[in-house]
Parts: C-alpha cells; structure tokens; sequence
C-alpha cells in the first residue's frame, strides 16, 4: 500500500479535478506482477493500469488501491468491473470514495461478486492524499494553500533601504532563488492563484507559472472597487490566461465595465462581509471544479483568509534576513492557527515550514 500511495503522487497536478490514485497487483504468490497510477485528467484509473500490467497473473491474486474503486461510468468504465474480468480475489482499499456516485458502492460490488474486501489499510495518509479531492467534494469548494515569506523580524515586504542592502542579485526578494523555484513548481500543480489588489499594483506581476503547468492557470485578484489598472500586466494578458477579478458591491460599474472590455472576467460579491465574500468566491470556484488554489497575498488577504476559516495549508518561507524600518503591521496572520507541520526543509539558506491546520 505504500508503494501504491508513493506511485499515485506521480500523478499531481495531473489528473485534477480527479484525485490521485495509485495501485499495485500481487499475485497468488504474493509477487507484485503489476502496478499503476492514474497519471492524467480523463484517462485510464490506477486499477486498469495495474491490472493491465499484470495481464493473467492478476488472476486469483490481490490488488492494493489507496482509494476505493468506481463503480460507475464516468470518462472511463467502472474499475469494479475491470477488477472482476481480472479474476482479482481480494482487494484491499486504502480509504473510501466520498464522491456521491460511488461512497461504498464500490465496495459493496465487489464484495457482491464474492470479492474479499478489506478497507483502512493506512487510511489516514490515504486520506491526506486526496484531501483536495475531498475538499472539493464535500466542501464544494477548492483546498486553498496559503504562501508567503518572511523576514526573520516578520515582514513580508522589504522596505527600500533593505532591498538595496541585499545580497547581489537579490532583486528585493525575501526568499532565496532555490525558494522560488519550489513556489513555481507549486504554481504549476495548482488550478489557481489569488493576490489582492495592493499586490497587484505595487507589483505588477503576471501570476504565471514558470514552466507552464498542464491546465490553464486561473488568475484571481481581490479588487473590491475594481482598481485594477487596465495598463497592469495581469489586464494586459486577460484574453491570453485567464484572470477572474473578483470585487465587492461598491465597485463602480464603469470601472467594472472596463475591465470586462479588456477581456477580464469580472465576479461580484453581494455581501461587503469580508468572510461571506471569500467564502462565496471560494464556492464560485469550486463550481468551476477549481482543486488547489494558492493565496499569495499580502498580510491583509492572508489574514481575511484565516479569519474566514478557509486554509487548508501553510507553505511559509523564513529568510534569514533582517528587514527593519517599519512596524510589523506588514507581517504574517495573526490568526494564524496550530499547523501539523508535514515538511522543514532548507532551500537556499531559508526555512520553509510545510502544514496543515
């Protein structure tokens, strides 16, 4: 089952809105003679691949699946039926299905068939595993990552004088180029991306992923009054990448209507509440089957995420740099709740920290 969990995260940022999954077929022997993952968005499930890789041998023999097979059609046939032209004898599952066309009815085909099925072996990082598929499904909306970096005195942006004293190169970065790298390789596996409009304008940026995912990348920024500057990098680009600006009740409708004429797709809250209108543009992305998405705002939409209850996972960077020069009002959440910290590592010379909530 482990190798199974180990081969399904092959497939991430790959098969979303699915979750990823993985599978292995031992036979009577209980040699392995088979092993798949579910390696791209409407293409064949774990268990078909595993099984296929098996051919006769998976006859009378086990099939390990960290989540319960389907057993409906959906892009592809059922895997229960797959399993059962296999001559597979026991299945042991990982963790069941929460999708609605399946939630046990897999489970219980099989075992129908006179399959032997056992479930909840390693089923919590099973169930870690497919967290944003879950999320998805029971939430309605997507698992929302939030990232930022920091200074060692808690700043998240670097007052001038601490740019141009930075090392070489450093461009006015917090975070080191090997932590930058990791957030890019983030960015290509997610669905979307959120800032807030002081991002936007002191920043400009173009809210790409370097390289390009497999899926268009789903750019969002918080614009209550809709100020997005039409000559912004992210407007110029709407009608090439597509950007949702997402403002509040009071945003004037002509600006509203400058944006839509430059290309952007402009989504307006009916409530002003800060909580009420994250929540509801969290639900409108999820009806867009929207999995991950990362929030890269300043400390403002940070902290407006965390007091709305809806983070999922931290990817916090410490720099070891002292910025100075201003109060701490620029830092990270206050809110900021206890994290089961999955991952520390060391890129560059800073602290990445890693968790759930």
């Amino acid at each position: 089952m482990r190798r199974a969990i180990g081969l399904a995260r092959r497939g991430e940022g790959l098969v979303e809105p699915n979750p990823m999954v993985g599978a292995v077929v031992i036979d009577a022997a209980g040699q392995v003679v088979g092993e798949g993952w579910h390696e791209q968005f409407g293409g064949p499930h774990a268990e078909v691949r595993a099984l296929a890789a098996a051919g006769a041998a998976a006859r009378g023999g086990t099939l390990f699946v960290t989540l319960e097979p389907c057993c409906h059609h959906g892009k592809t046939p059922p895997c229960t039926e797959a399993v059962l032209a296999a001559g597979i004898s026991r299945v042991v599952v990982a963790a069941a299905d929460p999708f609605p066309a399946v939630a046990g009815g897999g489970v219980t085909r099989l075992r129908e068939a006179g399959v032997t099925v056992e479930v909840g072996l390693l089923e919590a990082e099973a169930v870690r595993l497919t967290a944003p598929f879950r999320t998805l499904v029971q939430k309605a909306r997507p698992w929302v990552i939030a990232k930022w970096a920091m200074t060692r005195d808690r700043r998240l942006v670097l007052p001038a004088e601490a740019q141009a004293a930075g090392p070489a190169g450093s461009g006015g970065w917090i975070s080191s180029a090997a932590s930058r790298a990791i957030v890019h390789d983030l960015r290509r596996r997610v669905d979307g991306i959120l800032i807030g409009i002081g991002t936007a304008v002191t920043d400009d940026p173009l809210l790409t992923a370097r390289p390009p995912g497999p899926r268009p990348l789903v750019r969002v920024v918080l614009d209550r009054r809709a100020r997005l500057p039409p000559a912004s990098r992210l407007v110029q680009t709407a009608s090439d990448e597509p950007l949702l600006v997402a403002v509040g009740p009071e945003a004037p409708a002509e600006r509203v209507a400058t944006l839509e004429q430059a290309g952007c797709e402009v989504w307006r809250s009916e409530s002003p509440d800060s909580a009420a209108m994250l929540t509801a543009l969290c639900s409108n992305l999820g009806r867009r089957q929207l999995t991950n998405l990362m929030v890269e705002g300043g400390a403002g939409v940070l902290q407006a995420f965390f007091a709305a209850g809806l983070v999922d996972e931290v990817w916090a960077f410490i720099a070891p740099r002292v910025a100075g020069g201003g109060p701490l009002s620029a830092g990270p959440p206050a809110l900021l709740p206890a994290l089961t910290v999955e991952a520390v590592e060391q890129p560059g010379g800073d602290l990445f920290l890693r968790g759930v909530t």
